[in-house]
């Protein structure tokens, strides 16, 4: 496998059990890359070894007088000096290729784990995780693949040198061979603690670079409340502990590289100073003297990879199980496991949940309201065809999601997640998706009201003449997040596919912007089912039908205004009560009927009441009327009888006079 050749057709499925045995996998998946690089790069360090040799050769037989000898010393020495050129080219690029392979087939699996995982990656697994993998432990894995086989040369080249001297010279030889395995294993004690302080340095970098992350995305949101200076406190306490740490770590690898240096040169005194003492008693030659100092002196070139592999090894193997912890999670699936197993025809109908009970008709625009917004991502990812748990699929026009091809399962079920992420680039670029054509790039803009996005972008990219050719930053930093969510909006308008679901689109945008993109969607998407997670009002009303899920479980359906006034739950969840206003307006209106009927039944009361007291006043203005009249009557029979009698009695009185 070439450089030219990536990306790999198929990188294979990783041994994700431990992170040693990744390391080990992507070896073995590299062993036509390693064994070339090994085989170049023992040409380049036997090329280097053998130097001394033909040092040794020439000088002797500079001081025996022998020319022929002289010649062939110096074609060998023109040969090692060819073959070190030849080798350390080819070797380095050999290493240099398994780097790259070891580094690209670990980013492809990783990209594929987050095509079959989608959203519920970063539900499972943090995202920065994703990211340090898929950026500095590829490197560090990448070295470490790439180290083994030159250090592999590195070692063979040693073992055959010691062999040499101690075949070629007996008694300085034998102290080589016995000095060079306690130079290559004295550092060993001392790499653990490395090992520890890497890991922590790593640690603490890994804090600070999440600190800024945070700090970058919320700095409009900083500014506002004054809190800049804050969170800068906080960046530089924590960048100060990435300095000591690292200082830390330095020194731990800086006194390894020393031990690597010392230990060499104090055997090099001991060889030089036992060789001089043999050869004045004249049991070694002058130039078997000098063959043994070379060689010695060139072994500390290969000894030193026994440093940069320790450091590879220190470096990738945490890098190496964070990978592995990544690629070993499963897509949750149908527990009948028939994943992928059916033809891939693109499906049509009802958009059915059998978990919640939850139905989507066929080109209806349905609201689906949750009280937790957890929950409510939980669900829109079932329906998309991510669900995070095992359980029963989906069905599509009666067909299980789990069942499809991803592909067509994905092509089939749009999910936008309620933080969607722009990709840097243009606006063109941006809205360039994979699509059925129908809907078009403008009237995406338009229905998710994207036209002071598009003045904003204009504005901010003055040597771009159309507004489609702005640059958008990483992540749509530049842009609020009302405008990030409409861009977002628009790109999966302009994919039209057979369902798109929605999370909270619009959580981000004024009630205005929020009222005419209810209308543009439902227009746009006219004829196509659509899912809506939201607890707006304004979209609640446009709705086809309004789906309450509560506690995983549908619990009423119909239109927004008539669960308004008939779900308490609903209500509280739209109007945004809190329980204790809950309970407050369900006590106010238990109050109002108890109030009325009270009211009610103190008129009843009152008009009997009055009623009687009427009857009672009829009753005594009758009797007063009566013993009226009946007196007045008295009263005039009385009088009537009184005046008979006193004009009988003057009538006799005139008599008698």
């Amino acid at each position: 496998m070439q450089i030219q050749d990536l990306p790999y057709p198929d990188p294979g499925v990783p041994d994700a059990r431990s992170g040693p045995r990744f390391l080990w996998w992507l070896f073995r998946n590299q062993l036509g890359g390693q064994l070339k690089a090994l085989a170049w790069g023992l040409v380049h360090f036997v090329s280097v070894a053998s130097l001394p040799f033909c040092v040794g050769l020439a000088i002797q037989a500079v001081v025996d007088r022998s020319g022929s000898r002289l010649a062939i010393a110096g074609g060998l020495l023109a040969l090692a000096c060819a073959g070190n050129a030849l080798g350390d080219t080819f070797l380095h690029r050999a290493a240099i290729t398994n780097w790259i392979g070891a580094a690209a087939r670990v980013q492809q699996l990783l990209a594929r784990k987050a095509a079959l995982l989608g959203s519920a990656l970063t539900r499972r697994v943090a995202a920065g995780e994703v990211v340090a993998v898929s950026t500095g432990d590829v490197e560090k894995i990448g070295w470490f693949v790439e180290a083994v086989s030159r250090f592999t040369a590195a070692l063979v080249t040693i073992v055959l040198v010691c062999i040499g001297l101690v075949i070629y010279q007996p008694a300085l030889g034998v102290i080589v061979a016995v000095g060079l395995p306690v130079l290559a294993v004295a550092v060993l004690p001392l790499l653990p603690r490395a090992t520890r302080r890497a890991d922590f340095q790593r640690e603490k970098a890994g804090r600070a670079t999440e600190l800024a992350s945070d700090t970058v995305a919320g700095l409009r949101v900083l500014r506002g409340i004054g809190g800049e200076e804050l969170f800068l406190d906080r960046y530089r306490s924590a960048s100060q502990e990435v300095r000591h740490a690292a200082v830390r770590s330095a020194r731990m690898w800086s006194l390894i590289a020393a031990i690597q240096v010392l230990l060499p040169g104090l055997l090099l005194i001991a060889v030089v100073w036992y060789g001089v003492h043999l050869a004045r008693e004249g049991r070694i030659a002058v130039g078997e003297l000098v063959t043994a100092y070379s060689s010695i002196m060139l072994l500390t070139y290969p000894l030193r990879h026994f440093e940069e592999i320790a450091m590879a090894y220190s470096f990738s193997r945490p890098s190496a199980r964070r990978a592995a912890r990544v690629l070993s999670l499963e897509r949750a699936v149908d527990d009948r496991g028939t994943d992928g197993s059916r033809a891939a025809d693109l499906p049509s109908g009802d958009l059915y949940d059998p978990a919640t009970g939850l139905l989507a008709p066929a080109g209806r625009f349905t609201a689906v309201v949750c009280g937790d917004p957890d929950a409510a991502g939980r669900l829109a990812e079932r329906l998309g065809g991510h669900p995070s748990e095992a359980g029963t699929s989906v069905r599509l026009g009666g067909v299980p999601l789990d069942e499809l091809p991803l592909d067509t399962a994905r092509t089939a079920v749009l999910v936008q997640d309620k933080d969607p992420v722009l990709l840097s680039g243009t606006l063109r670029e941006l809205l360039d998706v994979p699509h059925s054509g129908a809907v078009g790039s403008a009237e995406a803009l338009a229905a998710a009201q994207c036209a002071d996005v598009l003045d904003a972008l204009a504005q901010s990219s003055l040597d771009a003449a159309d507004p489609m050719d702005a640059l958008i930053t990483e992540r749509g930093r530049s842009l609020s997040g009302g405008q990030r969510q409409r861009l977002a909006l628009a790109r999966s308008l302009v994919t039209d596919p057979e369902v798109l679901v929605l999370d909270e689109p619009t959580s981000a945008v004024d009630s205005h912007t929020e009222a005419r993109i209810a209308g543009g969607l439902r227009d746009l998407r006219a004829g196509r089912t659509t899912v809506v997670f939201t607890s707006s009002p304004l979209l609640l009303d446009r709705a086809d039908r309004v789906v309450l899920v509560h506690e995983g479980e549908v619990t009423a359906v119909g239109v927004h205004r008539e669960l308004l006034h008939k779900e308490p739950l609903y209500r509280a969840v739209v109007t945004r009560e809190t329980d204790e206003e809950a309970e407050r307006s369900e006590r106010d209106a238990r109050l109002d009927t108890d109030s009325r009927r009270t009211g009610t039944s103190r008129l009843e009361a009152d008009s009997q009441r009055t009623g009687t007291a009427r009857l009672e006043r009829t009753a005594t203005t009758r009797l007063d009327t009566d013993s009226q009249r009946t007196a007045t009557t008295r009263l005039d029979t009385d009088s009537q009888r009184t005046a008979t009698t006193r004009l009988d009695a003057l009538e006799e009185i005139e008599e008698s006079a």
